[in-house]
């Protein structure tokens, strides 16, 4: 298990921190209509997981993400130069420009002859939009693309590139089989009140999410619950666990899973669409860890497995 395999596991243990943000993950294409035969739900899980493929595959994908600077107040130099504050990849050039962070605020400034574009055009200095105001604005040089990213009170520029050699060298996820015993049918219990959710994240900090309720579901004979929250903007419930197969064979911080909004009390936790989190693959994502108990006492064989040596 590597370095930051071993600490997010770590994590999972300790209480969360003072609040920030996680990353927000797109969801995965919408959960499909119950499959008729076992054929029917290895071919539907088997469509979902190439599409999830393509994603991460893709030229902004997670596989991408090669840097993510935390920015102090002030101003920070940019580039591949051993003395730049931000010490961009070395396919940067040496002087890449200077980021001035003042409050919530941050500017870039090219350095002189570094031909940046936004939207396709000239960017020759200025404000940027963080993530935190909808979608930020993407710099371009050549393979690479960065913006800022918000994180509670911190500040960062996320940096990725097409070329990266975890696109490159990527070689699929192995899954468990696909299996009907693993498409749970789920009582969901309504919170009496709004509540929210202190989901903890690989930062050592928490964000407060909205938890609509409680997701009771029955294995082997056994009750067991998860907590499910709603991300701004949603229609669907989002589900951050752990489990004990977390020890051996899959994702040693745990999965995420998505799941349709209830339907007559009940929603359909189908754990074959079970996924490895952003940082299975990168140690410079944000992710959500599984909140307090989201950890099930037994082993979810479904879903993809372990990546690599993480």
């Amino acid at each position: 298990m590597t370095p930051i395999a071993l600490a997010l596991s770590l994590a999972l243990q300790t209480s969360p921190s003072p609040k920030a943000a996680p990353a927000k993950p797109a969801p995965p294409t919408k959960t499909m209509s119950s499959p008729a035969t076992a054929e029917d739900l290895a071919t539907a899980t088997s469509a979902w997981h190439a599409q999830r493929i393509q994603r991460l595959q893709s030229e902004d994908g997670w596989l991408t993400l090669v840097g993510l600077f935390w920015l102090d107040e002030g101003e920070q130099t940019a580039g591949s130069a051993p003395d730049s504050k931000l010490d961009f990849p070395a396919n940067t050039p040496a002087k890449l420009g200077v980021f001035t962070r003042a409050g919530k605020s941050v500017s870039f400034q090219p350095a002189p002859g570094v031909a940046i574009t936004r939207d396709g055009k000239p960017f020759t200095g200025g404000p940027l939009k963080t993530d935190e105001q909808g979608s930020p604005d993407v710099l371009k040089l050549g393979s690479l693309n960065f913006h800022v990213i918000q994180r509670g009170d911190k500040l960062g520029v996320r940096v990725k590139d097409s070329q990266a050699p975890a696109r490159q060298q990527f070689h699929g996820i192995d899954t468990y089989p696909a299996s009907a015993a693993w498409r749970v049918n789920a009582r969901f219990e309504p919170a009496a009140t709004p509540r929210t959710l202190q989901v903890p994240n690989v930062l050592g900090t928490t964000e407060e999410m909205k938890a609509p309720g409680t997701l009771v579901f029955t294995v082997d004979g056994k009750e067991h619950r998860l907590t499910p929250v709603v991300e701004e903007g949603s229609q669907q419930l989002f589900i951050i666990f752990a489990d004990e197969t977390n020890r051996d064979a899959t994702y040693g911080a745990g999965r995420f899973l998505y799941a349709d909004m209830p339907k007559d009390g009940q929603v359909v936790l189908d754990f074959n669409r079970a996924y490895n989190p952003p940082c299975a693959f990168t140690r410079f994502a944000t992710c959500p860890l599984p909140p307090r108990g989201n950890r099930l006492a037994l082993r979810v064989e479904a879903g993809e497995k372990r990546y690599g040596d993480h």
